[in-house]
């Protein structure tokens, strides 16, 4: 069985980069045309209703799962939901969390699940190989919309229904971060979750951001007036990386199908907590920029930004060698 999964993991190496020399040096992007991507995957469906949600959504999220895992919880309870925003492309950085920070079997008798979150991709090639990515590590979550940017709000929405509808045991706790943050587990899990505590409810914990929208049309975090008319956002955390207690998936996923929908993520879920009546917790660890890497300094941060995938494993690497040592 292992030299199985060995040999389909070979396979998929090397189909990623011959896939993505051949679209980066032969192909234009194709563009979509309305058909269905995966028409071969079996597409799991689940009527995903609340009882207690009487009006009627302005912001439906009405997308059906292409690739789903809904199966991931239903052995063991996981401890920690991990859901990690990436792209097509991006098979390095995935990999590279599955071999670090991101290994399910990193903590003995702590449960960890490990998604990563995606929309479709208009190229039809690069979806193919997210499907047999998929079938190899089963950590894969689609739904179809496009994947771009600009729908990163709807990624994080995904990830917040899977929570909900697929893993709604879940007691404890669901960190959403980005395929480029190095996590320090050990901090997240013993000094921040703590196992052997009582777990938290309504919860939510990050880099806490007050600030208002830039009105500046060429600013990557442009908003118009007309979709945000307010002079102020309500405190929301740094989209890099952010940590809530379980029972706020829910909560927010309900609220945002009564929350008109931004394309800035992170705005839009601090948007979804002030309905909530929810105020996130600052907390100095999760850094939302890049930080040179010392032993000492990455002992007592829990995120670091911009981190690529060869950098994360030497990271890795270096912390697990020297935990004998003191800073």
């Amino acid at each position: 069985m292992a030299s199985k999964v060995s040999c389909l993991y070979v396979l998929t190496v090397v189909c990623w980069a011959s896939a993505l020399w051949y679209l980066s040096i032969t192909r234009p992007t194709s563009s979509y045309t309305g058909s269905k991507p995966f028409s071969h995957l079996t597409v799991a469906r689940k009527n995903f209703t609340f009882g207690n949600i009487r009006t009627r959504p302005i912001n439906p999220h009405s997308f059906e799962f292409l690739i789903n895992e809904p199966n991931k919880c239903e052995k063991n309870v996981p401890f920690l939901v991990i859901l990690i925003s990436t792209t097509h492309k991006e098979f390095d950085a995935r990999q590279a969390i599955r071999e670090t920070w991101g290994d399910e079997n990193n903590f003995k008798g702590i449960k960890i699940a490990t998604l990563f979150l995606l929309g479709k991709n208009a190229d039809p090639v690069l979806n193919q190989m997210v499907e047999q990515e998929s079938q190899i590590f089963h950590d894969i979550i689609v739904e179809d919309f496009i994947d771009s940017y600009h729908n990163l709000t709807l990624k994080t929405l995904m990830g917040m229904r899977w929570v909900a509808t697929f893993c709604s045991k879940a007691k404890y706790y669901v960190m959403k971060t980005d395929s480029d943050i190095f996590v320090n587990m050990d901090n997240l899990i013993y000094k921040l979750l703590k196992p052997s505590t009582k777990p938290r409810r309504r919860y939510f914990t990050g880099y806490v951001i007050n600030g208002g929208p830039i009105r500046d049309v060429r600013s990557k975090w442009y908003m118009p007036r007309d979709l945000y008319p307010d002079s102020n956002y309500p405190p929301f955390c740094s989209g890099t990386g952010y940590i809530f207690s379980a029972d706020v998936a829910e909560l927010i996923y309900k609220t945002s199908l009564h929350t008109r929908l931004l394309h800035l993520e992170d705005v839009y879920v601090g948007l979804c907590l002030r309905k909530l009546g929810i105020h996130p917790f600052q907390n100095s660890g999760f850094n939302h920029w890049k930080m040179a890497y010392s032993l000492c300094r990455y002992r007592r941060v829990i995120t670091v930004h911009q981190i690529s995938p060869e950098e994360m494993h030497r990271i890795w690497n270096d912390m697990s060698s020297k935990k004998h040592l003191r800073c």
